[in-house]
């Protein structure tokens, strides 16, 4: 596999890395195209098959994992599998684009280790677990059991933020917005909004 760059977006849910990533897909000077995961949870709400996720069931994930199919993969929760196919990496690429990835931190680290040079690592700092706890409440798309599991998670994966190349504090939206569209503009090599103050 060879193409374009790889932009990897991690954090623990509720930091606001979706929102991070949605608005770096409006910037086309950033040429950016978004990784589309596979995962074996049930689909939510409105969530399209291949436009949200590639949604299939846990033996059919398991047998892509047999086929070496994906790039990585990880079983988040029991039988709650999620992964990035080698095929949509490669798909993007074709098409000219630099790929970018809203994905689990483990995932993000695996796919760093894999491709170095062609990848940004970026982590996405909440202000506090607590603060996480309301935005993930405010959802109301979870139990509170649901909700637990994700707080003790985030605790793990807010251990991991320096294995990555970069790591964005979102305590404020429009400066993270800012902050993140710098940073990808100066790896992908498109002009920074300093560079067009100077204009």
């Amino acid at each position: 596999m060879k193409g374009g760059k790889l932009l990897i977006f991690s954090a623990p849910s509720g930091s606001g890395k979706t929102t991070i990533v949605r608005y770096l897909l409006e910037q086309p000077e950033l040429n950016l195209a978004f990784s589309v995961s596979a995962t074996s949870r049930t689909r939510r709400g409105k969530e399209k098959q291949g436009e949200h996720y590639y949604f299939m069931n846990v033996s059919e994930f398991k047998n892509h994992i047999k086929n070496d199919d994906f790039l990585e993969w990880e079983e988040v929760y029991r039988d709650n599998f999620y992964g990035t196919l080698k095929s949509e990496v490669e798909r993007l690429w074709a098409e000219g684009k630099n790929v970018i990835f809203d994905i689990d931190v483990v995932g993000g680290l695996r796919i760093k280790k894999k491709y170095p040079k062609e990848t940004l690592a970026v982590f996405v700092k909440p202000p506090s677990v607590d603060e996480l706890k309301i935005r993930l409440k405010k959802r109301s798309t979870e139990s509170d059991d649901k909700i637990n599991m994700r707080i003790a998670k985030a605790s793990v994966e807010l251990a991991t933020a320096p294995q990555f190349d970069e790591i964005i504090n979102n305590y404020d939206l429009e400066t993270a917005l800012k902050e993140a569209r710098d940073l990808v503009a100066e790896f992908v090599g498109a002009s920074t909004s300093k560079e067009e103050d100077q204009k």
